[in-house]
């Protein structure tokens, strides 16, 4: 599946761009768990790696990792760098998802 089917699949989709040299992006991995947990299937919830998918980070406008964006069909309606209360990442997807 490329990058566009994959935001498109849903109403809303969160990705997070990564990088496993990052301390930010490792801070952040069990903040994304968690939020993955949370949101039950409900939102799809898509983790890459920056180094793996330069294309597709480039293509999305990412700058510096961790990037998150939330699509709803298909298209941005949120974008955030860097580190982010769990809380504040959940309220946001939901948000949009309601």
């Amino acid at each position: 599946m490329d990058y566009k089917e994959l935001i498109s699949a849903n109403k809303v989709v969160l990705v997070e761009f990564f990088a496993t040299w990052c301390p930010h992006c490792r801070k952040m991995m069990p903040v994304v768990e968690q939020v993955k947990e949370l949101l039950d299937g409900r939102v799809p919830v898509y983790q890459l790696d920056i180094d793996e998918n330069r294309s597709d980070a480039e293509n999305a406008g990412v700058e510096s990792v961790p990037s998150f964006i939330i699509y709803r069909d298909g298209e941005t309606v949120w974008k955030h760098s860097g580190e982010i209360d769990g809380e504040v990442l959940l309220s946001k997807v939901e948000s949009f998802a309601n």
